[in-house]
């Protein structure tokens, strides 16, 4: 059967340089599972592999979309879908590597089904989010479903919103609704999670952003100041720059919010991965135990 090789972990692990090393080994390409790096727009705050570090290996899903045609999981399911049943046709083993963990659950096990939401419901809780903020929001959802809130981007409003949403409309908590059947797919996947010592992570991510600042990052988000309401930049890395391109606090503090919400995030990711079943953790340089378990 053919085999889809998951690297899945946190930002900044060093999911990007394995996969390049394991799809020359395999003979094969690496398809992006990040839900940011797809965006054309979004290049120095998505860390995307430049040219000269795919080193020849075929990538999916970068710059494959424009922030003005918004993906979101059901969509990139059945796209990504497409490219994997073109690419067994040649290969036996795909990779599939990124941290958005609700889009590789998409592809390896399908989506869950959720009730219909009424577009008043959907109206109100939008206009409070632009009238009040999204901490009152956070505090609700909080209240209604403290398991989602261990696991979920609280500073994606959008995903806030959804469960929200679904809580509202049934009484039950959004992650109640997160207990799928798995959908049979005509591959089988191979779930492989990457960590470091947390101290080492949390130091590669404070790296990675003090080299995006100098790569740009501030001007990168300038240049996005007229799309900021949209979905697709409602993300950490340039949600702590806006206030401050506002005015609303100077560059140290800037400086400061964008390493802490990162290492936060890492911090989400791993509680997600760890919350999955079936993942076979390894750090980043173990590709020998990787290639084992793969052919094995």
């Amino acid at each position: 059967m053919k085999t889809l090789l998951v690297i899945a972990g946190p930002t900044a692990v060093g999911k990007t340089a394995l996969c390049i090393r394991l799809a020359k080994r395999l003979h094969t390409a690496v398809v992006s599972a990040d839900s940011r790096q797809l965006y054309r727009e979004l290049t120095i705050g998505t860390a995307k592999p430049t040219p000269d570090e795919m080193d020849g290996v075929r990538h999916y899903f970068i710059n494959s979309h424009s922030i003005l045609d918004s993906v979101n999981a059901g969509r990139y399911e059945r796209e990504c879908l497409a490219v994997l049943d073109k690419l067994f046709q040649t290969s036996d083993v795909v990779i599939l590597s990124g941290g958005t963990g609700l889009y590789i659950n998409a592809v390896c096990f399908g989506l869950d089904d959720m009730p219909s939401i009424d577009p008043a419901l959907r109206l109100l809780l939008r206009q409070r989010w632009e009238t009040e903020g999204l901490e009152p929001l956070q505090k609700q959802l909080h209240l209604l479903d403290p398991d989602y809130v261990q696991t979920a981007d609280m500073q994606n409003h959008a995903r806030v919103l959804r469960a929200l949403e679904v809580c509202l409309t049934t009484g039950r908590p959004y992650s109640s609704f997160r207990q799928k059947k798995t959908v049979q797919r005509p591959f089988r996947s191979l779930l492989v999670a990457l960590e470091r010592p947390r101290q080492e992570l949390y130091d590669r991510i404070d790296a990675r952003m003090e080299a995006m600042l100098a790569a740009g990052l501030v001007d990168e988000a300038r240049s996005l100041l007229p799309f900021r309401a949209y979905s697709a930049l409602q993300t950490v890395g340039y949600q702590e720059i806006f206030p401050y391109l506002d005015g609303a606090y100077d560059y140290e503090e800037m400086v400061r919010l964008l390493k802490r919400n990162s290492r936060r995030y890492a911090k989400r990711q791993l509680t997600w991965f760890h919350n999955q079943a079936d993942y076979h953790w390894f750090g980043p340089e173990d590709d020998e135990a990787i290639l084992k378990l793969a052919i094995e």
